[in-house]
This record gives C-alpha cells, structure tokens and sequence, in this order.
C-alpha cells in the first residue's frame, strides 16, 4: 500500500475539529486527483488545478451518474467488494468498488456507535426484503456484520414472514430486550399494517425507499403512521447510499446528523459551484473522507437543507433523478 494512503487512511476516524476536518479533506482531494483516473480527468475537462484548490468549498464534487459508467477507484488494487444500487432492469446501477472491507466495517460500525450505542448492547432485527432479493446490496452488507456484531441469539433477517417478525417482537419486548428493528420504508409499513404492536424496548430505524412498492409519501406521513403503530414516540432514520462508506442518523424528527468525517454542503440545483446559506433547499454535496478509494466529494440528486448546527434534513430528489435505493420518501 502506498504509504502516503496509508497515512491518510489512519486520520480519517480521528478527526475531533472542523480545522482537522478540513485538512484531512484537501490532503485527501489532492490524493485523488492524482490518483483517481476518473475522478483526475473530470476535473481536466472542467478546467480546474489541483494546485489552485485551497478551501474545501473550491473542491469539485464528482457527479453521482459517474458511478454508473465508470470504474471510480483510487487504488490499483483489486476490489475486496463491489456494491450496486438498487435499479430497475430499465436503469443502470451504481457501482461501488471497495478497496477496503475492513474500511467498511470500520466506518458503519463507528457510525452506527456514534448515534446509537454498541451493536452489543441490542438484539437486531432487519426488515430489508428488497436489499435480500439481490447480490451486493451495501445495506444488507452492512445489516449482516451488525447482526453478527450483536452476537444476540434472536439477532436475524426477515423476508416476508411478517407473523415470525412479529413474535419474535413480542418475545423480546415480554423479556424486556433493548432491540433494534432496523427496515426500509415500505416493509415497515406492510408489516405495521398487518402486525401492529406496543414496542416499550425496541427502536425502529427506516432507511427510507418505497422503491415503486407502494405510494410515496412524506417522511412526516410515513413516521406518523409508524408512530402509531407501533406505539412509539419517534421513529429513527438512517441515511446511506451505495456511493458511500459512511451513513448519517436521525434520531427522531428527520434531522440527521453526520459522523465527523462526513460534511454536508447544500449547492444550487441550477449552478453546481453555488452554495446555498443554511436554511435554503438545494441539492446535496457530501464529503465522506472514508471513502477515500474511491471518491470522497460526490454531488447526489437528493434535496435538503442544512442547518447552522451542521444537521441536515432531506426532503427528496431533484427532478430528473431516477428512483432509487435508500431515501426515495418525498417531503
């Protein structure tokens, strides 16, 4: 391994100070770009040096579609994971080449310490029948090694056995287990639907996604309607995507909040180099210095706004995007 990533890579999880943030981030920018093919080449075409970059608000974001079309990796090593978002058989999925697993896992199970605790400390039950239904799903990935992590004896998948989900619930809640029911949108509310249920020691995560299954809604609707349901006072959020390593969590209200080494910045729909003030809804640029294999800047197709307190909400997707994988609720 070049010993200048590895230097790098050993920062990542130490960043304690938006000064350090902000080095880390342009040590990292200038890596890549010389480093990273694609990634070097959009640049040359949009006619900006390397050099000249001094602030990270001056660092180009590489537009999300290039992870359709093009090998974005900074390593000349082979990947040890390749994650594709979830597409239709009309769209093209996105592609994520993983230099790293342990990265990985390092990143997702700090992220999900950070906001939530130990894995250890729960029983985790995952409802994720799309992400199941196909190969290479980063979520599912991600949910395994959690599960794994647990080591809680009734930690486990669930595909469409609505009525074993919901005894297994109701065991866990009698035994007075701290759980986790961690599931995308529409599974949520198929099996609200058909097994409401009072969860006195569970936390329910959605990870967002409809995913053509049933009728978009707002995350406010959607929440409330699992509120009740489920007899909570909140429902938890995460946010994620195949082109990153690292997630961001809502613990309640759909204001999500990102690891230190993820930074959100909102940019004008219509000119990619604007950035909009907190406040104003724009679309999203996302900095995850763990992705550092691949491409750390990425410009998404989702919409949100940014609050001065660094949080963030999401409220859907520019016009053009496609429907895709994890956030797809509308606000």
């Amino acid at each position: 391994m070049d010993i200048r990533l590895h230097q790098l890579k050993d920062l990542v999880f130490k960043i304690n100070s938006t000064a350090k943030f902000s080095s880390l981030a342009l040590d990292i920018f200038n890596y890549q770009a010389r480093n990273n093919p694609v990634y070097s080449k959009y640049l040359e075409l949009l006619g900006r040096k390397e050099q000249k970059i001094q602030t990270v608000e001056e660092i180009p974001f590489l537009p999300i579609e290039f992870f359709k079309r093009e090998k974005v990796l900074s390593d000349t090593s082979p990947p040890e994971l390749i994650f594709e978002s979830s597409a239709t058989t009309s769209r093209v999925p996105s592609r994520h080449y993983v230099a790293d697993q342990q990265l990985y896992i390092n990143s997702f199970t700090r992220c999900f310490e950070l906001f939530l605790g130990k894995p250890s400390r729960y029983c985790i039950l995952a409802l994720l029948p799309s992400y199941l239904e196909r190969k290479n799903s980063s979520l599912a990935f991600m949910a395994d090694e959690l599960i794994k992590i647990s080591k809680h004896p009734l930690s486990g998948f669930f595909l469409n056995d609505y009525e074993k989900l919901f005894e297994r619930l109701k065991k866990l809640e009698a035994d007075g287990s701290r759980t986790i029911l961690l599931g995308v949108a529409f599974a949520l509310m198929d099996f609200a639907e058909k097994f409401p249920i009072s969860l006195k020691n569970s936390i329910v995560i959605e990870t967002g996604g409809m995913k053509g299954r049933r009728k978009e809604i707002t995350r406010a609707e959607l929440h409330s309607f699992l509120k009740q349901r489920f007899g909570v006072e909140k429902i938890y959020s995460e946010y994620g995507m195949t082109e990153l390593l690292s997630q961001a969590y809502s613990t309640g209200n759909g204001i999500f909040k990102s690891p230190p080494w993820m930074k959100i910045l909102v940019r004008n729909p219509l000119d990619p180099f604007e950035y909009l003030p907190a406040g104003e809804t724009g679309a999203l640029n996302i900095i995850d210095l763990a992705n550092i294999h691949s491409c750390a800047f990425i410009q998404t197709d989702d919409l949100g706004k940014l609050h001065p307190d660094g949080t963030f909400e999401i409220f859907g997707r520019l016009a053009h995007a496609e429907l895709r994988g994890c956030n797809l609720l509308l606000e």
